[in-house]
């Protein structure tokens, strides 16, 4: 299977963005709204929800409705508010020695799910690197101009709650922090609708895991690495079917090792057993942020796109997967 990647700068949504919107608004429409839904949340709850709890976002949010007119759904897809369950992979590690600190992540999803674009932002003055994703302001992970790294897991559990997407919680750490402490108080705060983990990662070399999800306290790490369950680990045959616990083991050796080198460990993430071409989980990129330097690189297999916030490169660029079932 062949996925087209862009690579775009675009300071804040207009007509471009509208016209993305409506072209992906059904894909955004299932994921939203899944198998489920016998009481959604109305337009004014969502709004009100977002008020309350990231109301930083709101100026931006309320652009953006405008932008897609009369569209009664659109206020909800927006807002996150609530979303349906999704699971996914992932496998993450902070790096501290030396040419760092750098985070590298795999990030394992059905690629038909997985958004084409990689953009620079600007929202509110703040400059943020980030893999965009559907339908707005959503950032599986990212970096800001002030060097605020944060991704996403799936953190293993079917819980559901009245919270929030998860892609939107890291866009507004990134839009509002600037250090790791700062987002983990925000990230804490906030209602989140599924379970997730989240790596921060800043320029300090400061750290943090969140192991995030409804009905239960906000825990953080300061471990190094992080997969696809939480601690304790609440359902097993999650973890076992995703091999979250074998992937954690194999990054934590890696850590250890003290003959381990940066680009040594960036090459064990574009190899199994953290590298998946499994059809319905493929790690469909490798990203390697370097916050005290202002740059990301975005890795595939015989491929690397660098981007940075001195030079900014729009682009594409085409991948072939090799896929088996």
């Amino acid at each position: 299977m062949q996925k087209r990647f862009v690579f775009d700068r675009e300071d804040r949504p207009g007509e471009a963005w509208a016209a993305r919107f409506a072209a992906g608004r059904d894909e955004a429409r299932r994921w939203y709204q899944g198998q489920r839904r016998a009481d959604p949340p109305s337009a004014a709850d969502c709004r009100a929800a977002l008020l309350q709890h990231m109301p930083e976002l709101v100026p931006a949010y309320d652009r953006a409705c405008a932008l897609v007119g009369g569209d009664e759904l659109a206020p909800c897809l927006l807002s996150h508010y609530r979303p349906a369950p999704t699971a996914h992979g992932c496998s993450q590690a902070i790096w501290l020695g030396s040419g760092g600190p750098a985070l590298i992540r795999n990030y394992d999803f059905a690629l038909d799910m997985v958004s084409e674009r990689f953009e620079l932002t600007s929202w509110s003055g703040r400059r943020i690197i980030a893999k965009a994703q559907r339908p707005w302001g959503g950032c599986i992970d990212g970096m800001n101009e002030v060097g605020l790294v944060a991704a996403l897991n799936y953190g293993g559990s079917a819980a559901q709650g009245l919270g929030f997407s998860v892609i939107l919680m890291l866009r507004y750490v990134l839009e509002t922090c600037s250090r790791v402490d700062e987002a983990v108080a925000a990230l804490c705060r906030i209602p989140i609708a599924l379970s997730q983990n989240v790596v921060l990662l800043d320029r300090t070399g400061a750290h943090a895991i969140l192991f995030l999800g409804p009905g239960r306290s906000p825990a953080v790490s300061r471990t190094r690495v992080c997969t696809n369950h939480q601690e304790p680990v609440v359902e097993p045959a999650s973890a076992a079917l995703a091999h979250s616990l074998g992937r954690e083991r194999h990054l934590q050796a890696a850590l250890d090792d003290p003959a381990m080198t940066l680009p040594d460990l960036i090459a064990l993430f574009l190899q199994p057993p953290l590298h998946s071409r499994r059809a319905a989980s493929t790690t469909a990129y490798t990203a390697v942020y370097r916050p005290a330097e202002g740059r990301v690189d975005y890795l595939w297999p015989g491929a690397v796109r660098r981007q940075s916030f001195d030079q900014f490169m729009p682009g594409e660029y085409l991948h072939d997967y090799a896929l088996t079932s």
